[in-house]
């Protein structure tokens, strides 16, 4: 099946393309995403692509961020991951800060399209994209797609698990170092999501009733529950990937 992909930037109208959202419900709570990922489409045009196919329908979508790392008070990636960078590259827009790197936020395959080779499709247009820009480096605060199947097992255990051919048992970073990826470090501050324990079972249908980790389904670790302060919190980890663009 053929797909063209291009950027908002050249096709503006698709940025109200009708597309489902498939993170967690509990994800869309995340302070930082709420702020700003609804803004990626108006504010980074030209670094959002978007797949197509022949009766020009919307099924995948892929949004980046273009921002300064190599400046005071930055030059490594963030242990705040896909949280920070963001706050970063909304706060270099507004200061007018000069970018020198691109980082990966999200891609999006709507549901009957999976399985079509379309999310490595969009990683590589991506980085052909930030190449294209005149960067030479793209970034990704990576969700690793198995790990919501292992809640318990540290994120630094899992990453290091490859295949018999070397590769990241795990197909998102397996993609990812198959494009040219190396896996860098553990964001394990990624996002955090924090909400009453009524949000929580609003979020989850899960009773959040007894203190201590709760398995919460798509979790990628357990979310912390405090009855007696009627709140829970979840901290998640991603993985720095860096691509070099050369």
């Amino acid at each position: 099946m053929d797909f063209a992909i291009t950027t908002l930037a050249e096709r503006p109208e698709l940025a109200h393309a009708d597309f489902p959202d498939t993170w967690p419900a509990f994800s869309l709570a995340d302070p930082v995403g709420r702020a700003f990922f609804a803004e990626l489409d108006s504010a980074f045009p030209e670094f959002t692509v978007v797949a197509t196919e022949a009766d020009g329908s919307v099924v995948a979508r892929g949004h980046s961020v273009p921002f300064a790392l190599r400046v005071e008070g930055r030059g490594e990636l963030p242990p705040g991951g896909w949280d920070e960078v963001l706050l970063w590259a909304f706060k270099d827009r507004r200061t007018g800060a000069v970018p020198d790197t691109v980082s990966a936020i999200d891609v999006t395959v709507r549901e009957d399209r999976l399985g079509h080779g379309l999310s490595a499709l969009m990683l590589d247009a991506m980085r052909r994209n930030a190449r294209d820009r005149g960067f030479a480096e793209l970034v990704a605060p990576v969700r690793p797609t198995g790990k919501h199947l292992e809640p318990e097992t540290p994120m630094a255990e899992y990453v290091r698990r490859t295949r018999e051919d070397g590769l990241p048992v795990d197909a998102w970073l397996r993609t990812h170092v198959r494009a040219g990826g190396v896996i860098e470090a553990v964001a394990p501050c990624s996002m955090t999501v924090s909400g009453t324990l009524a949000q929580w079972r609003d979020w989850t249908g899960l009773p959040f009733d007894t203190a201590g980790p709760v398995l919460v389904p798509k979790a990628l670790v357990p979310v912390e529950c405090l009855p007696e302060r009627d709140c829970a919190s979840y901290v998640e980890p991603n993985v720095w990937v860096r691509h070099g663009l050369a």
